[in-house]
């Protein structure tokens, strides 16, 4: 394939991102998946902390 063919495959697929990005549908599709990960990390955060209270728990106790 030419320079020229592919530099026209890569325009027309850019131009084709660009019209699918444009979409309400997935507009609404990465808001969905940009919400669940803040809810993961939200989880994952509140998860650690419960497992360093445990340790802490566990230290304290230890030393009694």
């Amino acid at each position: 394939m030419s320079k020229w063919g592919i530099f026209a495959l890569g325009a027309l697929t850019g131009i084709a991102a660009v019209s699918i990005a444009k979409t309400g549908a997935f507009k609404k599709a990465c808001a969905a998946v940009v919400s669940t990960g803040m809810q993961l990390k939200d989880d994952a955060a509140e998860f650690a902390e419960s497992v360093k209270e445990d340790a802490e728990d566990m230290k304290a106790a230890a030393k009694q």
